[in-house]
């Protein structure tokens, strides 16, 4: 992948991230739950952690392209 395609895609993964977390925050006020409730939701939900993990592989990836 060159560094253009990492770039693309730390943003779109990025910003899926941040709708499903926002989605998760909307429903859960709607539902008008705990706050410590929605971010362990947050925090526990296999697609969120799986999300971040791509985000990590990718700076790692980024960072190894850049140093070469």
């Amino acid at each position: 992948m060159d560094q253009q395609d990492l770039k693309s895609s730390k943003k779109l993964i990025g910003s899926y991230k941040k709708r499903l977390e926002n989605e998760i925050l909307e429903r859960s006020l709607k539902l008008r739950m705990p706050q410590n409730k929605f971010e362990e939701i947050i925090n526990n939900n296999n697609e969120l952690i799986n999300l971040k993990k791509a985000l990590e592989q990718l700076d790692k990836e980024s960072d190894s392209q850049s140093k070469v």
